[in-house]
């Protein structure tokens, strides 16, 4: 399953990373958790938003792509979090 964790948090990081205005500034790190895969995103404070979307939009498509990318490689649990 340590295969999969650089899949996940390289698509995670892709599409967070054309969101952005400052891209230099993306941080995406991974780790275990209870049997679970916990990506944390890190941005500048003022692509937040951005990444979030109104009502929680985009974080919430992230969060259905890195889930759907898993089921298909092998079904672990991902968790997707923005770090302030």
């Amino acid at each position: 399953m340590a295969e999969q964790e650089p899949d996940i948090t390289g698509l995670v990081e892709a599409i967070v990373t054309s969101l952005v205005d400052e891209p230099e500034q993306v941080r995406v790190a991974s780790s275990e958790q209870d049997g679970s895969l916990v990506v944390e995103i890190h941005v500048a404070s003022d692509d937040t938003g951005k990444v979030i979307g109104r009502q929680g939009r985009i974080i919430k498509a992230i969060r259905t792509l890195a889930r759907a990318s898993a089921s298909y490689t092998g079904g672990q649990h991902i968790e997707v979090e923005v770090v302030d």
